[in-house]
């Protein structure tokens, strides 16, 4: 596929979509979001890929909206952000979350506003020391969106993500590592990423995908809710071919060899 905005190529069995508007720090316009979206689905339609690596060109992972794009523009008159919202961003948090298989965000420069928000929607996450996290919204008179409320909330807690939303001071790596937001820190965080989704790439792909869904619904649900998803994604699995050959290859004290089946 030809993209204007990424780069998508598969390494081995993991598919590395890179956003390519560094002149920007990697703010997207419509055309961005649209590019990512496509990436995330033409990689989850390849049998061959496993897992995705979401990363960025130059000194930023993603500044967020491009204020540049006419959609946002409110010098030229009143915008509705709320259809931008609808139709770009929510969209392309949708995509990442709804992703079968696991989305590794590897963030080698500054995220802010709803740059952080598809690097929180990200199922892991690895970050070069020092980069900064940022909201960002209410200094231009806006709130955060692109799911950040949700995620921040339930990771720091109201009081906290309060004053980290409202006063626009910047979250360090290493805070990020402490309020669990991020899966390590890392020199060179695509080669750990990389690194990660090989471990990641062997393991069965439906039990990944059912894990992946099961953990999303226990953080938004209560307990006999879960009890109940997790039943029925063991009986999914348990019929499975990968369940029936993972038994096989431990009972036969061999390497198994799953199929996604």
């Amino acid at each position: 596929m030809n993209f204007e905005t990424i780069k998508y190529e598969v390494n081995e069995a993991t598919a590395v979509i890179t956003i390519n508007r560094p002149q920007v720090y990697n703010a997207l316009n419509v055309q961005g979001k649209l590019d990512i979206i496509a990436g995330i689905r033409e990689a989850n339609k390849n049998a061959s890929v496993k897992s995705i690596i979401l990363t960025a060109e130059g000194k930023a992972f993603c500044s967020g909206q491009d204020l540049n794009d006419r959609s946002v523009d409110a010098t030229k008159g009143p915008v509705d952000i709320g259809h931008t919202i609808e139709t770009e961003w929510n969209p392309l948090i949708e995509a990442i979350r709804s992703s079968e298989k696991l989305v590794i965000a590897a963030i080698n420069g500054v995220a802010a506003g709803a740059g952080l928000s598809v690097a929180l929607a990200c199922d892991m996450k690895i970050a070069a020391p020092g980069v900064r996290f940022i909201a960002g919204f209410s200094q231009i008179g806006l709130a955060p969106d692109a799911g950040m409320s949700f995620l921040l909330v339930r990771q720091l807690g109201y009081t906290k993500a309060l004053q980290f939303a409202l006063l626009g001071k910047p979250l360090l790596s290493e805070d990020m590592l402490k309020y669990n937001f991020l899966t390590e820190i890392a020199e060179k965080p695509l080669e750990k990423a990389l690194e990660l989704s090989q471990e990641v790439n062997v393991l069965p792909p439906l039990s990944v995908k059912m894990v992946k869904k099961n953990f999303q619904f226990a953080a938004e649900k209560e307990l006999g809710a879960v009890l109940e998803r997790e039943k029925y994604a063991q009986r999914f699995l348990g019929f499975s071919q990968d369940y029936k050959e993972g038994v096989s290859a431990f009972l036969e004290k061999r390497k198994p060899q799953f199929k996604g089946q």
